[in-house]
């Protein structure tokens, strides 16, 4: 047991360096060479860099604003971080310390990438950005930066931290332009590439494991919900309703789905009732037999049940 919990560990903490040295490559070779930037700490600290004409440079304004941040982390949350993030902190410090050394000019490799096209730039660098940062975070790690001041004003006023993300990031990217030479061009690459992000991150943490909730109003319940279950194989559960209008007595079929089996499951729908009301909404999270495995602590052992199953786990 405890040798599967030190091989988990070290796992963990392998891939997170692999994902933190991606997220460190995409700005230092890609995103700063080509002079553009984006949200989050990362991107403060690069317009810092360009409005210094880089005599302040992202190595050391980078470690010094996220220590400060931790500082007052654990002064207002107590130990809300954990190893992984002060970990990831430290790290990428070092490399944003170490990596623009790497020119051809100080030591021979040279990392940095010049491209003329700088659309092209910026789906390299939300790739990169995406797939460093998703595997820190499947990992249970964090950047710090934006993170930690989220969770702090989450604590003393309502506002989502996903609000806080929003608001910082879109202030962080407008400040480029009080930079001597930055135009609005460079303002619509950045946001591109804050976008880009978005939904990168989106698809690496979820991939095709988005979920989707199904609410059917129809007449015809009974035929839809018994095509569901024993033809596309989809669970339902039937919930009791009351059309106020009517004051007749109903049925609310819910069907949970994955997101690539959404126009399947509406067209199946579609073809049984054409007059059938649907509704759908996004499922952030879906857990139980067909779907996710709650994880708790260092049980990351996967189910190998398939989908078609969870037809029998969601009867009502």
């Amino acid at each position: 047991m405890k040798t599967n919990k030190l091989l988990t560990a070290l796992l963990d903490y392998f891939l997170i360096s692999v994902g933190t040295l991606i997220f460190c490559l995409a700005w230092t070779s890609f995103i700063q060479p080509n002079s553009l930037t984006s949200g989050g700490l990362t991107g403060l600290c690069t317009i810092v860099q360009y409005a210094t004409n880089g005599k302040i440079p992202i190595g050391i304004t980078y470690p010094l604003i996220n220590g400060a941040l931790l500082i007052m982390g654990f002064l207002t949350l107590g130990r809300s971080f954990g190893f992984k993030t002060i970990y990831v902190i430290i790290l990428s410090s070092v490399l944003f310390s170490i990596l623009p050394n790497f020119d051809g000019e100080v030591w021979p490799l040279n990392l940095r990438v010049h491209i003329d096209n700088k659309l092209l730039v910026v789906m390299v660098g939300a790739l990169m950005e995406s797939v460093g940062i998703g595997l820190v975070m499947l990992r249970g790690g964090s950047t710090g930066g934006t993170d930690i001041v989220a969770m702090m004003i989450n604590k003393y006023w309502p506002i989502s931290p996903g609000k806080v993300y929003l608001y910082s990031d879109l202030f962080i990217i407008a400040s480029l332009l009080l930079v001597p030479g930055k135009t609005i061009e460079d303002l619509m690459y950045a946001y591109l590439l804050m976008l880009g992000f978005s939904f990168g991150i989106d698809y690496v943490l979820l991939g095709n494991k988005s979920s989707v909730q199904i609410l059917v109003f129809s007449s015809k319940y009974e035929q839809i919900a018994d095509h569901m279950i024993n033809n596309v194989r989809r669970g339902v559960t039937a919930l009791q309703s009351v059309g106020w209008y009517s004051k007749k007595d109903s049925k609310v079929l819910l069907i949970i789905s994955r997101k690539y089996q959404m126009n399947e499951v509406v067209n199946e729908i579609k073809h049984i009732d054409k007059k059938a009301f649907i509704s759908i909404s996004t499922a952030m999270s879906v857990y139980g037999e067909g779907f996710e495995e709650v994880k708790t602590g260092l049980n990351l052992k996967k189910t190998n049940t398939s989908e078609e199953e969870a037809c029998q786990s969601v009867e009502s």
